[in-house]
C-alpha cells in the first residue's frame, strides 16, 4: 500500500532552509517571536524525514489564530486547524510545494521541555536510535493508509524516546499525543 507519504534521506540543506525562514519570521513586525527552534526529523542529523521543515515559534504574547492569519502572508501560509491546544499551525508552501510547518505557541516556562524538543535533543545525543527511527518511518510510510495512520505507526517509538528524555531530565512522563 502506498500512502503517498514521501520519506527522503537526511539533507544538510534543511538547516539552511530553516535558517532562512527563521530570519524571515524574526524580522516580521508584530509576530513578537522570542525564540524560533528547528524541530522534527529535519532537525536531526542523519534522520530520514518528510522534506518539510518543522519550526516552533515561541511568541509573547500569544494571540488568537485570527491575529496571525492577518499577519502571515496568505499566499504562502495556510492556517491548519489541528485541534492541538496552545498552538497555531501554519503550513508554508513555496511554488505550490509544502515546505514548512510553522507552529506558533506561547513562550513560557514549558517551551523548552515540549515533547518535540525533548525528542529532537535526545535523538541528536543518541545517533544509534536515528537509524532505528528511520526504519520505522520508512515502514510506516509504505504501509499506512493516511497521514494519521503514519503518525500513529511511529507512536510507540516516539513515546519510548520521549519517556527516556523526560526521565533523564527529571520531568514527569506524559503522553506524546494531545487528546
Amino acid at each position: 500500500m502506498d500512502s503517498g507519504i514521501e520519506i527522503v534521506d537526511y539533507s544538510p540543506e534543511w538547516a539552511d532552509v530553516f535558517a532562512l525562514e527563521k530570519e524571515r519570521l524574526s524580522g516580521l513586525a508584530g509576530l513578537d517571536a522570542v525564540v524560533i527552534e528547528h524541530v522534527g526529523s529535519t532537525a536531526i542529523p542523519g534522520q530520514q524525514a518528510k522534506p518539510v521543515v518543522d519550526m516552533f515559534v515561541g511568541v509573547k504574547p500569544f494571540r488568537p489564530a485570527a491575529y496571525y492569519k492577518d499577519l502571515l502572508d496568505p499566499a504562502c501560509y495556510t492556517y491548519v486547524q489541528t485541534g492541538m491546544r496552545g498552538r497555531h499551525l501554519f503550513a508554508k508552501s513555496t511554488e505550490g510545494v509544502w515546505t514548512h510547518n510553522v507552529h506558533l505557541m506561547p513562550y513560557d516556562e514549558q517551551f523548552h521541555t515540549r515533547n518535540e524538543m525533548l525528542l529532537r535533543d535526545y535523538l541528536r545525543r543518541h545517533p544509534e536510535l536515528v537509524e532505528e527511527y528511520g526504519a520505522i518511518k520508512w515502514q510506516a510510510a509504505r504501509s499506512a493508509e493516511s497521514m494519521n495512520a503514519y503518525t500513529r505507526a511511529k507512536t510507540a517509538f516516539i513515546q519510548s524516546v520521549v519517556d527516556a528524555a523526560r526521565a533523564e531530565k527529571g520531568l514527569p512522563l506524559e503522553d506524546v499525543w494531545e487528546e
